[in-house]
Formats: structure tokens, C-alpha cells, sequence
């Protein structure tokens, strides 16, 4: 064989390697392709799973059963003297006319036992209901008038889901069938859900009283720990020196993002209630946790949106004469602005969705009341989340997913601000 023709078998026999590694490669590359999209195929799966059973299981929340009753608003009763006066409006005995109604609408039940299970197909909290439209309304005292009252949660877990969800008895479904034939039975949108605070009775539990603790946590969590962050993030960037004792700093603010919170928690125990003496299950305290755990994200965030501005930017007005602070507060800032709002709201996230660390300074209590101000006691929404969750009423367990929906949304409202304002004042160089 001649030189050209071995030269010509080893350029094929080297094109034909060539081609065949390309194949490998190519495949490997699909493989991988391929499995990266089963990945994020997987994780969207598995999240729509879990939006799916959370919604299916929360939707009913937001609406409640209720009974119509004609119910006589005696006088004598409820204002014997006339005097429509509110404090003895207040006193009358509401619960007591709506329980001659029921007898009225059900004649036949005489036993004792029975009535008992007659009046439970109510609410205990249909006497307030009744109070206020009353108070409302004084002019209604004396007539007969039609009222659509909250039923009790057994009934309306029996209204939406069937016998399944019920602990009715047969007598009490059989009153039930007669009053879904006289189309006294009905679903409306349950506003005591956003309007009323905890409660042992299910259908009377709302958030209110955790968002407005929540809100108080979040202000203060806020207010201290987004001026704190940003100075502390200037300082380290801008005027600190590079020595052995920075270095220590950034490494601890580092280690800090990822301790685990509860240990935030058990340090605000310490420090805030049992050494500063500061009220237990205050929104107070629970802020100064939360700023102390969400500081370490907000510092780093900051630091780095501090880096992405160019040096030029820095130069150019050190070179026109301005001051180092007016360089960094004139010029730096406002560019590295919209990424430290985004670290301070994905901070701010996070710490409305804590739960841990504020279960160690005491808001796991019930707290029925709605909190007035940040030093009264209050719970938060992923503390009532795990209260309800708890609890062994079948209501609560369709609460307790209503409730994890109006955290996820204002979690995702929170982040798509954190988005829109990154993209509104986000710079390119």
C-alpha cells in the first residue's frame, strides 16, 4: 500500500472517530436534556399536585351553611320597658327566641335530649348574629321576621360534603331533609372567615385577628430591619477596610443566613422576654426576632446589588467632586436600590411565613381577641395555620387549608412585587 493510500485510510479511519464521538456527545447531551426537563416537569408536577389538594380540600372554607328561622323578635323579651336603649338590647335573650323558633318549626319534638340536638343544628354564635341585626335595626322589635342565622359546623360539613363528613344523628338528618325541602337551608359567602378572630366553634373561627398580628409583625420586622440591613451593607462595602476583623464579620453575617430559625427563637426568648422583660405573644417581640433572623438576607442581598454597579459610575462622580458619601447616596444607591428591595422583600417573605421562632416567645396561644396594637397578644397566620391543623373538628381541617391559600397568595403577591420592581428600575450598563 502507498503512502497516499495509508495517509487516505488514516484520514477515514480518523473522520469516522470523529463522527462517531459526535454521536456519544449528541446523545449524552439529548440524555441530559431529556432529563433536566423531567426534572422541571416533575417539580411542576408535584407543586400543581399540592395547589390542587390544598384548593380542593380550602374552597368550602369560604362559604358557610345557613338556616332560615322566622323568628318572633318579642318586646318583652328583648326591651320590656321600651326603652330602646343599646345596653339592654345587648342583654336580651337572643339564643332564647331563636331556640322558640326551632320548637315553633319542629312541634313534634318534646324529649329533652331531643331539643338539645334541635338547637345544635344552630350556631352558638346565631345569638350575636341576631343581637346585631336587632341593634341595627331596633325598629324590627315586635314583628316576625325571616333571618338567615349560621348553622352549626356539623351541619355544614354535612350540607357541603354528605353524610360522610357529618356526626348528625338520623333524627337531626331527618329534621335537616325537612328543612332543605322548605328551602331553609342555603350556602353564602362566609364573611366571619376574614372578618372574626380564633374560636373553639369552627364555624365562628376567622383570621382576622392573625392577619392584623401578622401585619404589626411584619411592619416592625420591616421598619427595623431594611435601615439596618442597608447601612450595615454600605458600611461593609463602602468604608470598611479589608482586614482580619471584616473578614470575621462577613463570615458570621454568612453563617448567620443559614442558622436555623428557631434558634432565633429561642435567642428572643432570652433576650427580649426573660432579660428585657418585654409582653410575651406581643407582635413586638415577634418583629424583633424576625429582624434579627431576616437582617443576615437583606445584608448580603444588599452587599451584592452594592457590587453590580460599576466602578465608572463611582469614578466618574469622584471626579466631577463630590464627597464619597455623596457618591454613595447621590449615585450608588439609587442604581443598587432595586435589588436590595428585592432581597428585603424575599426576606420579608420568608419571615411571614416563619413559624418556629415565634412559637418559642409564646404566639402559639389562643388568642380570640382582634390585637389593637403591637404590644397587645396576638398570634400570626402560620401559627393559626398550625393551630387549626391541630385541632380535632373536621371543620377546621378545610379552615386550615383556606387559610394556607391566603398565605400562598400573599406570598406570591409579594414576590411578583419584588419582580415588577426589579424590572421597573432595574439599570443596564
Amino acid at each position: 500500500m502507498s503512502k497516499l493510500q495509508k495517509a487516505a485510510v488514516k484520514r477515514r479511519d480518523i473522520r469516522e472517530a470523529v463522527e462517531l464521538g459526535l454521536k456519544v456527545r449528541k446523545r449524552r447531551n439529548r440524555r441530559f436534556r431529556h432529563l433536566g426537563f423531567m426534572a422541571v416537569l416533575t417539580g411542576m408536577l408535584l407543586l400543581a399536585i399540592m395547589f390542587v389538594s390544598i384548593a380542593s380540600k380550602g374552597y368550602s372554607a369560604f362559604q358557610r351553611t345557613e338556616i332560615q328561622l322566622d323568628i318572633k323578635l318579642d318586646s318583652d323579651v328583648i326591651d320590656p320597658g321600651e326603652s330602646r336603649s343599646k345596653d339592654v338590647l345587648m342583654r336580651a335573650d337572643y339564643t332564647g327566641l331563636i331556640k322558640a323558633s326551632l320548637r315553633e318549626l319542629f312541634p313534634e319534638v318534646k324529649k329533652r335530649k331531643q331539643k338539645r340536638a334541635l338547637y345544635r343544628l344552630v350556631s352558638s354564635g346565631a345569638g350575636d348574629q341576631l343581637r346585631e341585626k336587632v341593634i341595627q335595626d331596633p325598629s324590627l322589635i315586635g314583628q316576625r321576621i325571616p333571618v338567615w342565622l349560621i348553622a352549626d359546623d356539623d351541619l355544614d360539613q354535612y350540607y357541603k360534603h354528605g353524610e360522610g363528613q357529618s356526626r348528625l344523628k338520623d333524627y337531626q338528618l331527618q329534621w335537616v331533609a325537612r328543612l332543605n325541602a322548605d328551602h331553609r337551608l342555603r350556602l353564602a359567602f362566609n364573611s366571619t372567615f376574614f372578618t372574626a378572630g380564633d374560636s373553639r366553634e369552627p364555624e365562628l373561627a376567622g383570621i382576622r385577628g392573625a392577619l392584623t398580628g401578622s401585619f404589626f409583625v411584619i411592619l416592625i420586622t420591616l421598619g427595623l430591619s431594611l435601615p439596618l440591613g442597608v447601612l450595615a451593607a454600605i458600611y461593609l462595602e463602602e468604608f470598611a477596610g479589608r482586614n482580619r476583623w471584616t473578614d470575621f464579620i462577613e463570615v458570621n453575617i454568612n453563617n448567620l443566613a443559614a442558622v436555623p430559625s428557631i434558634v432565633f427563637g429561642l435567642l428572643g426568648l432570652a433576650v427580649f422576654i426573660n432579660f428585657m422583660g418585654l409582653p410575651r405573644s406581643a407582635p413586638l417581640v415577634g418583629g424583633l426576632v424576625l429582624t434579627l433572623m431576616t437582617l443576615p438576607t437583606i445584608i448580603i442581598a444588599s452587599r451584592a446589588a452594592l457590587k453590580s454597579v460599576p466602578p465608572s459610575i463611582r469614578e466618574a462622580a469622584l471626579g466631577m467632586g463630590a464627597s464619597k458619601t455623596q457618591m454613595i447616596f447621590q449615585h450608588v444607591l439609587p442604581l443598587a436600590m432595586p435589588g436590595m428591595l428585592t432581597g428585603t422583600i424575599i426576606g420579608m417573605a420568608q419571615a411571614l411565613g416563619e413559624t418556629a421562632p415565634l412559637l418559642m416567645i409564646g404566639m402559639v396561644a389562643f388568642i380570640a381577641d382582634i390585637p389593637s396594637g403591637p404590644l397587645d397578644s396576638a398570634t400570626v397566620l402560620p401559627v393559626q395555620i398550625y393551630l387549626w391543623a391541630d385541632s380535632p373538628e373536621r371543620a377546621f381541617m378545610e379552615r386550615t387549608s383556606a387559610a394556607i391559600l391566603v398565605l400562598l397568595t400573599f406570598l406570591v403577591l409579594m414576590n411578583l412585587l419584588a419582580i415588577w420592581l426589579r424590572r421597573k428600575f432595574e439599570q443596564r450598563w
